[in-house]
């Protein structure tokens, strides 16, 4: 396996995370949910992922596979543990129950009715645990028409509308690139549980959240909102520009791109007096930013054609040093490198359950008393089942669970 040559980040293995003593109980596969337990486990919660033994989370087969584990899912799934149990099974059921009486939050993302069908449903988990914060992520949410419908992270990009202004309109819809609508509302569930949590604290009572993936995408489109319950207008691709401003974009260089944000009397300024264009500045047809993005197709090409005459480091030290907000266009190679990244102490390695170090994303998350944890890449399939099962049964209970084939 590879890594990054960057530093691997400081050891806070051992530091209080605001969430130390929160027990999280996972029923999560793929994204959303695992997004949001890493979350909580991240601010220093124990998140206990419930896989179902013999094949666990899918996301643990899709390649590329370090130590036989899924590459994603050893990040996505660090700082947990895993217990395998066949919540089927009447020995696997009652033991979840055991270690759902000792949980502050569930976290699940099934298809809507696949815990209730099991008895597992936030009515019956909080009339065991009234104290319990239970979670759902699904992609059109609890109920209404849509409800009993599967729905990934491409459906609900759809649906919500993200993908109708994704894109150039000359080349059809296109996705956000990452699974955007997946990760946001993981870290709406991430929020909420911390929410329904502080409630708790004051009132003894803990909450029920639903969470849909397609109301996640749906509260995304500000702009977009913005524009048409004000005009009626309805929002359409914009390649890499702004709805509402210009210049605010990518442009070409002439090794590369940069984004550059144009958007005041002072920046439009020194805009264009890095690139050398008083020209542009002085052209009443541009004074104010209205008058820019209404000429924005005739403007851009003016631009453009100066801009792909420079290098990209050039226009970001130029640009950079009148005060004007541009960065390049990195890609992920240069990103996993990334200097600044890297003085932030931003990536760092941890320990799969072979003791191989594995690169880490870090946590935007920075705390003035403690650091994030930083303990262990996600583990292997039913790693702490015995641990677990002993710490909430007792061990002889534990052993009969597993004996009985209830527990991997």
């Amino acid at each position: 396996m590879t890594t990054s040559t960057a530093t691997s980040g400081t050891d806070t293995s051992s530091a209080a995370g605001p969430l130390e003593g929160v027990r999280v109980i996972e029923v999560g596969v793929f994204m959303a949910a695992p997004f949001a337990t890493m979350q909580l486990a991240d601010m220093g919660a124990e998140v206990i992922k419930v896989e179902t033994p013999g094949s666990g989370d899918p996301t643990r087969a899709t390649g590329p596979f370090v130590d036989g584990e899924g590459s994603a899912f050893l990040r996505l799934n660090r700082n947990k543990r895993s217990v395998a149990l066949d919540l089927k099974h009447p020995e696997g059921l009652e033991a979840f129950l055991a270690l759902v009486d000792t949980a502050d939050v569930l976290v699940e993302n099934l298809r809507p009715g696949a815990m209730r069908r099991l008895g597992l449903g936030p009515d019956e988990l909080r009339a065991r645990n009234p104290r319990l914060v239970y979670a759902s992520a699904s992609g059109w949410g609890q109920d209404g028409p849509l409800s009993a419908l599967p729905g990934l992270d491409i459906m609900a990009q759809a649906r919500s509308g993200l993908m109708s202004i994704t894109g150039h309109a000359e080349s059809g819809p296109a996705k956000v690139g990452v699974p955007v609508c997946d990760l946001v509302a993981g870290l709406y569930v991430a929020l909420g549980a911390v929410a329904a949590l502080r409630r708790r604290d004051a009132t003894g009572v803990g909450d029920y959240l639903d969470v849909s993936l397609m109301e996640t995408g749906v509260s995304l489109a500000v702009w977009e909102a913005g524009r048409y319950f004000a005009t009626g207008e309805v929002g359409t691709p914009q390649g890499t520009a702004h709805q509402s401003q210009a210049p605010y974009q990518a442009v070409p260089t002439s090794d590369g791109w940069v984004t550059v944000g144009a958007i005041t009397p002072k920046t439009w300024e020194g805009f264009c007096a890095a690139i050398e264009r008083p020209d542009l500045h002085d052209d009443p047809t541009y004074t104010s930013v209205a008058d820019r993005r209404l000429q924005r197709d005739v403007l851009m090409a003016e631009i453009e054609r100066t801009t792909r005459t420079r290098t990209t480091d050039d226009l970001v030290e130029a640009w950079s040093r009148h005060g004007v907000p541009c960065a390049p266009l990195s890609t992920f190679d240069q990103v996993f490198d990334d200097p600044h990244l890297r003085a932030r102490d931003f990536f760092w390695d941890a320990p799969d359950a072979a003791g191989v170090p594995v690169r880490q994303i870090g946590s935007p998350l920075r705390f003035d008393d403690a650091g994030t944890a930083r303990r262990s890449a996600g583990p292997s399939l039913g790693q702490d089942t015995r641990d677990v099962l002993t710490e909430v049964l007792g061990a002889d209970r534990a052993r009969a669970v597993v004996a009985a084939g209830a527990a991997g």
